[in-house]
This record gives C-alpha cells, sequence and structure tokens, in this order.
C-alpha cells in the first residue's frame, strides 16, 4: 500500500520495489546496504564475477568498506547479470566511465520504467557534462536524479550522513528520500539536480586545491576553495541552478565534511601533489579512483568554453597536468581578485552572461 511522504505525496511502498547499484566501491556498496535497510529489494553489481563471488562469501566489502556487514537480504551479483527486472538504477562508477556505462543501460536490459541515479560527484567526459545532463538526455528529465552532500562512506553506514536526493520529478526525489530516511540516514529533497552535481563537482575540486596548498598556509588553503565555488557558481548560474544547492549540504557541508576528513581522497591526493607525486600515479597510491584528478581539467575546460572567468580552476588543471609548479599555483592563488560586488542596477557583463546562457543552450541542444 503506498506510504504518505513528508511532501504529502502518496509514494510507492519500497519492499515491493527493486534497486540495482551498479559499482561495488566504496561509496556504492554503502549505499546499497542503506537502501537494503530501507527496505527496497537491493542488489548490488560488481565488475567482475570473482569480485562479486568474493562479497557474497565474505559477506563484506574487505577493500573498499571494511568491518561493515552487508546485509543478509542484499544481492551479490557480477554487472553481467544486467538490470532487467529493476525500478531504480544506482549508477556508483567514477565520472570518468560514466558515459559508457550510460550507454549500455538499454543493452543491459534496464526496463523502460526504470529510473536512474547518480552517484558520481564528477563530470563526464569529453565535454564535462553533468551525469544527469546525459541521462536526461537519454531517458527524460522524469526518470532521473541524484544524490549528494555529506557521505563518507564508512560513517554513513554506521552513523548516519547528510543526503540530498535531487530531481526534477518531486515524487522521485520524494521517494529516494523516504528510502534513506527509513534506513536512519537524513535525506533532504532538492528540485536543483544540476546544482547539487556541480556542487559536488566544485566540492572535490576544492578539497583537492586545498590540500594541495595546506602547507603554504590555512588562508591560501581557505582561498583557493573559496575562489573555486564562487567559479563553479558563476557556471552553474548559466544553467539555471540556485545558490541554496552550492551553500547546502550538497556543496559547503560536503566541503567541510571532506577537509576535515583525514580519509578523504581528494584532500589526499592534494598533498600528494604538493610532495611532487604526478597525478598519474596518485591512484595507485591511495588505492582508488580519484574523481577530482579527471573532473578538473574537464571542469576548466567547460568554464573556458562558457566563457566563465576562472583563473583558479583554469589552475588546479595545469597543476595536475604537470604544466604549473606548485609555487606558482600558491602564488596565483593568493593574488586572484574575485570579480567585483554588485552595488547598484545591473551587474556588469550582464549581456555577456546572457549571450553565454543562450549560447550554453544552443551547444546542448545541437
Amino acid at each position: 500500500m503506498p506510504e504518505p511522504s513528508r511532501s504529502g505525496l502518496s509514494l510507492p511502498s519500497p519492499g515491493s520495489r527493486r534497486a540495482v547499484v551498479v559499482g561495488a566501491g566504496s561509496f556504492g556498496t554503502a549505499v546499497a546496504v542503506l537502501l537494503a535497510r530501507g527496505g527496497l529489494r537491493t542488489t548490488l553489481q560488481a565488475r567482475t564475477r570473482e569480485q562479486a563471488d568474493v562479497l557474497s562469501r565474505e559477506r563484506e566489502n574487505a577493500v573498499y568498506l571494511p568491518e561493515v556487514p552487508l546485509p543478509r537480504e542484499l544481492r551479490i551479483e557480477a554487472v553481467s547479470a544486467g538490470l532487467g527486472r529493476a525500478d531504480y538504477v544506482f549508477l556508483g562508477v567514477p565520472s570518468v566511465g560514466l558515459d559508457e556505462v550510460i550507454e549500455g543501460l538499454e543493452q543491459a536490459g534496464a526496463p523502460q520504467r526504470a529510473a536512474f541515479v547518480s552517484l558520481a560527484k564528477g563530470l563526464v567526459p569529453p565535454e564535462g557534462a553533468a551525469p544527469t545532463v546525459m541521462l536526461r538526455a537519454r531517458f527524460g528529465a522524469r526518470r532521473v536524479a541524484c544524490v549528494g552532500g555529506p557521505a563518507h562512506a564508512q560513517e554513513m553506514v554506521t552513523a548516519g550522513a547528510g543526503l540530498v536526493a535531487a530531481s526534477t520529478d518531486e515524487r522521485l526525489a520524494a521517494t529516494l528520500a523516504q528510502v534513506f530516511n527509513r534506513a536512519g540516514v537524513v535525506c533532504e529533497l532538492s528540485n536543483d539536480p544540476i546544482g547539487v552535481e556541480l556542487a559536488g563537482a566544485a566540492k572535490n575540486a576544492a578539497a583537492l586545491a586545498a590540500g594541495a596548498t595546506e602547507r603554504q598556509g590555512l588562508n591560501a588553503a581557505g582561498a583557493a576553495a573559496g575562489h573555486i565555488f564562487a567559479e563553479v557558481w558563476r557556471w552553474a548560474e548559466i544553467q539555471g541552478a540556485r545558490p541554496e544547492s552550492l551553500i547546502g549540504l550538497a556543496g559547503t557541508g560536503d566541503l567541510v565534511a571532506t577537509a576535515l576528513a583525514p580519509q578523504s581522497r581528494n584532500r589526499r591526493a592534494g598533498e600528494l601533489l604538493a610532495d611532487g607525486v604526478s597525478a598519474a600515479e596518485i591512484p595507485a597510491r591511495i588505492g582508488q579512483a580519484i574523481e577530482a584528478l579527471e573532473s578538473v581539467p574537464l571542469l576548466a575546460r567547460a568554464l573556458d568554453q562558457a566563457d566563465v572567468e576562472a583563473p583558479v580552476t583554469a589552475a588546479l588543471g595545469r597543476l595536475i597536468a604537470g604544466e604549473l609548479p606548485l609555487d606558482d599555483w600558491v602564488g596565483l592563488v593568493r593574488t586572484t581578485v574575485p570579480p567585483p560586488a554588485r552595488w547598484r542596477g545591473p551587474r556588469p557583463g550582464f549581456w555577456r552572461r546572457l549571450w553565454a546562457r543562450v549560447r550554453y543552450a544552443l551547444v546542448r541542444r545541437s
């Protein structure tokens, strides 16, 4: 029987619905655990049959989420099993490979009624599109959502998190929030998926920048993070995103959690860059994919194509590529002056920003 939600909508009972989480990394595994706790009939899909067999036998993801028992009711299989009976498909793969995954969803047997939920906090190559933009173009906005917010995987399944479920479809967002709430995790509803996704991308970039700059001074680290958020916001505004998405749980909330976490992959990657370790070596050093190393160059390119002035994000991309020495990066962060505040009347550059919005929309349609 349908259940009422806090928004007043009548929502489907979780036990009658099936979810598949594609990707058995730390966050994908943690989300699968929560979905099972929240009452969805959940399957976690690992990349290979061998990995699925290990998870099934040990009932623990010792590599990516150690010491967290996998619920008995959580089914585990390889991605080759397909998506034939899924009502909700959660995409827990790094954004750098998300385009190939999206291309294969229909071939994997995803039902026409299925909804697709992105868990990525990065951008999709080659153009640096937000994941929900690509999903929306293929499946329609009503079947697409994303999840953001401060959610370190280990803590999320043991002590909780502050999630954001975002979709332009209110019923889909409310259903996701209901499931997470039933699992004991606070989940905010949002109708701004682009804003939530770009907040996540900005957070990863800012955490990487802060990690690379912290030893040069906390003021410099804070300035680097602040500049990047401001630069991404100017791009998000062109796409119709709302400021509260970047200053709320999905943006600054997630940034603070990442900046404070010693185990943060993006912050640690920034520290390794400052030590002179190349970007190509860092994932092996940390043992997992580092979303910001892939998404920052895409972000810098997208900002440039949208005519958004973004000197700090562009410089971070050059630091990752090994084209900018650390001292020059820190010097640029310390001397960059943001655009002036708006005092009265139209903000300078109004027509330029309007044209940028129009051009961005035309490029997306072509």
